[in-house]
């Protein structure tokens, strides 16, 4: 009979449920009746040695295992299974015995993540704190939450932007490559290709709300591009996201912070220019209000792409914004929505900010 310890880590998952392979030895002896002295002498190994697995003091070596196969005629792998599935258990309740209160206290971050990815069903809603540490260390690819502001592109943004929480941002770019992971792209990055294709961009503007996305995607394939529209986190206030992949492949991925139609395709070729512009060497962060030279430029092309600035000029010279139709008009010679002008002309303070159109799907 092996007597097991009465156990409990700090969130009352207990080491009952550990079951030592000693004691599947154990029964196997009981059943055929044999006892501890005569498998020491069919395996060639003492009696305290067999009493000590038995009991649970010792595990079952790779070398035990096979005389334990020559004396009772069950696999050595088996032997082996049984001590290779105790040992990863009982690292399990000792590795969740050792979770820290501070490193619980980073879930508390993580509220907002830990919702939707429970939607995603990366995470199960059911699992206790320290369970979820587990969980999150697996996702984040770290032993211990509490190192992830020192890796370097969690740590590099969090002196621009006092609203930034490194763990909110780090899980937020885990999203980002993870659900861009499976999205089949063109062997190579094609920056000319890309170019090329922002005609057909702009017109993706002009297709309905829920067909954006996966006609983006499509495009953006071509190009060697995986690209996805993701959630928003408060404590991550980023507009995009750009990564090189290990196979050379770039990741892009967008928020819709606002939802405003017209934030968004702005964002979108702000985040384009970027890629043309070779500001992606690795990983390229895009927070809300940050300026410098890399930004003016990537705001400079994207407004560019989007309305021509010596057309644009003529416009507002013109007057013609005082009009609605004239800004359609304006806006389709442009061949983009007329809330793109709308949007351009109430930034610059030409027309009062008034109501324009959201992407309620995003």
């Amino acid at each position: 009979m092996i007597i097991m310890v009465k156990e409990k880590n700090s969130v009352g998952l207990s080491r009952d449920y550990i079951i030592h392979p000693g004691e599947t030895l154990a029964e196997v002896l009981e059943d055929r009746e044999m006892s501890q002295r005569e498998l020491a002498v069919r395996t060639g190994m003492t009696e305290k040695h067999i009493s000590t697995v038995i009991h649970g003091q010792k595990g079952i070596s790779a070398a035990f295992a096979r005389k334990l196969e020559y004396a009772l005629g069950i696999e050595t792998s088996f032997w082996m299974n049984l001590q290779a599935n105790y040992d990863r258990e009982l690292l399990e309740f000792e590795e969740v015995n050792n979770i820290t209160e501070a490193e619980l206290s980073v879930l508390k971050n993580l509220k907002e993540v830990i919702e939707v990815w429970t939607s995603f069903g990366w995470l199960d809603e059911e699992t206790n704190p320290a369970a979820m540490v587990l969980d999150f260390r697996m996702i984040f690819g770290i032993s211990n939450l509490l190192d992830t502001p020192k890796i370097s592109y969690a740590a590099a943004y969090r002196a621009q932007n006092k609203n930034v929480d490194p763990y909110v941002l780090f899980a937020w770019q885990r999203m980002c490559e993870l659900l861009t992971k499976n999205i089949e792209i063109a062997d190579e990055v094609d920056t000319e290709k890309l170019r090329e294709m922002i005609p057909d961009i702009k017109q993706v503007m002009f297709m309905r709300a829920n067909q954006i996305q996966k006609k983006l995607t499509a495009i953006f394939s071509e190009c060697g591009i995986a690209f996805r529209i993701v959630p928003n986190f408060t404590g991550a206030p980023v507009q995009g996201f750009i990564k090189k992949t290990e196979d050379g492949a770039l990741i892009l991925c967008m928020t819709l912070r606002q939802k405003f139609a017209d934030i968004f395709w702005f964002t979108l070729f702000h985040e384009i220019a970027h890629v043309l512009n070779g500001d992606t060497k690795h990983e390229f962060i895009d927070f809300d209000s940050v300026s410098g030279e890399v930004e003016s430029k990537a705001d400079s092309m994207a407004g560019e792409f989007l309305i021509d600035s010596k057309e644009y000029k003529r416009f507002v010279a013109a007057e013609g914004y005082k009009r609605s139709s004239e800004i359609e008009r304006f806006a389709s010679t442009q061949n983009v929505k007329d809330y793109i002008v709308q949007g351009r002309l109430m930034k610059e303070k030409i027309i009062p900010w008034k109501a324009r159109p959201r992407y309620e799907w995003a």
